[in-house]
């Protein structure tokens, strides 16, 4: 990811444009997602230096979603990439929708209060709380226990859900199309959960590669 004797200022650009092409083969794709993928866990959890572990808590936004996603999107969830790609997935969705997401998940407390102690999110969110809460995930995946860092993940993704689905039942009467695209959006979330969840149990087993 960097040129052997010197520190790079960033992660390093995830692709370079003369090696994986627009036309590039599945195979090469496939290989060079998982390479990146393991270099980066790999750079943050022997990395000492916080300054590098917020450079790649914060990739997308130098990297861009698009090069993320042309890199990892495509990855199963029963893989380090495809689970990185669904974390930078849900920080991008937290931050860009912030409020929202901090109303949904002071709703799904209400029903859900075991995972409130598991994600670790204050009882009344903020935005900035949602947003702080994802970012210590990510700061988790590459500082401390994978799984943990994991399980905390699909422990908020539920939360959400469960106040989105509240929202869903509350726009039914106004608003169809609202209450529709919020019942999708639940079920992405606890489909995200549970993938994420069985990450969390594969990367106990040294199977999630």
């Amino acid at each position: 990811m960097s040129s052997e004797g010197r520190r790079p200022r960033r992660p390093g650009r995830l692709s370079d444009p003369e090696t994986i092409p627009g036309a590039v083969d599945p195979a090469e794709l496939t290989e060079a997602a998982h390479t990146t993928a393991q270099a980066l866990v790999h750079r943050g959890r022997t990395s000492h230096d916080p300054e590098v572990v917020a450079r790649l808590v914060a990739l997308v936004d130098t990297e861009g979603m698009e090069t993320v996603a042309e890199l990892w999107a495509g990855c199963p969830p029963d893989s380090l990439p495809g689970v990185l790609w669904r974390l930078y997935a849900l920080r991008a969705w937290v931050r860009a929708d912030a409020r929202i997401v901090a109303d949904r998940y002071r709703q799904g407390t209400e029903a859900a209060a075991v995972h409130d102690v598991v994600a670790g999110v204050a009882q009344v969110p903020t935005a900035q709380d949602v947003q702080q809460l994802v970012d210590q995930v990510l700061t988790g995946v590459y500082t401390r226990d994978l799984d943990v860092a994991l399980e905390r993940a699909a422990a908020f993704c539920r939360v959400v859900a469960t106040g989105t689905a509240f929202d869903a039942d509350h726009l039914d009467v106004v608003d169809s199309t609202g209450a529709d695209r919020a019942t999708r959006s639940a079920s992405a979330l606890l489909r995200t959960a549970d993938e994420l969840a069985r990450a969390a149990e594969l990367w106990r087993s040294g199977q999630l590669e």
